[in-house]
């Protein structure tokens, strides 16, 4: 029985697919990724039970992540406030991390979202600045993105120690979305 629920997983990604402000039963409903169970009456916070990825369900700012080794999602009772993961099953060479934050930005740019805090926080960008920015295990990188009045993500990539690789130089990304928690600039 374990073989053929390996052999279902590799056929299609499984998914956590979230839309904030929504319950907890529409996310089990729409998702294939086991999750945690409800807790009512609380703040709390519940996982994906394997490797998952978000599909933020929102017909004009959707997007969808790659699978997550971690992808959390918060709760007041029943209610969706916001998701925080790591869009990606372990640490990565440099290259594949900036396709996957370059890649998230250009869906929220398609969709609408505007990084408004653009000065101090520039999008990132495959230039040799952001490179020598992102290896620098001091700096990293960090951008806001707002889609209207209706989420803010943050996005955060930084240079991590993996010690599987210790000759490499691997990277971590972190993904928070939700209602904003920061206003505008």
């Amino acid at each position: 029985m374990l073989y053929i629920a390996i052999v279902l997983q590799a056929w299609y990604e499984l998914e956590i697919a979230v839309e904030i402000g929504g319950t907890y039963e529409d996310m089990r409903t729409h998702s294939s990724a086991r999750f945690s169970p409800l807790i009512r009456g609380h703040t709390w916070y519940g996982v994906a039970k394997s490797n998952a990825q978000l599909r933020l369900i929102d017909p004009q700012y959707g997007f969808t992540t790659p699978l997550a080794s971690f992808l959390a999602v918060s709760f007041d009772d029943n209610i969706i406030t916001h998701t925080t993961m790591y869009p990606h099953t372990e640490l990565l060479l440099l290259d594949d991390a900036l396709t996957v934050v370059l890649d998230l930005q250009e869906q929220w740019r398609q969709g609408g979202w505007i990084n408004k805090k653009q000065k101090p926080f520039p999008s990132f960008a495959d230039t040799p600045q952001w490179r020598a920015q992102l290896r620098d295990v001091n700096k990293g990188g960090q951008t806001f993105w707002y889609a209207g009045d209706k989420y803010q993500a943050t996005l955060e990539m930084d240079r991590f120690k993996d010690h599987k690789r210790p000759e490499e130089e691997r990277y971590k990304i972190i993904l928070s979305v939700g209602k904003p928690w920061t206003p505008y600039p």
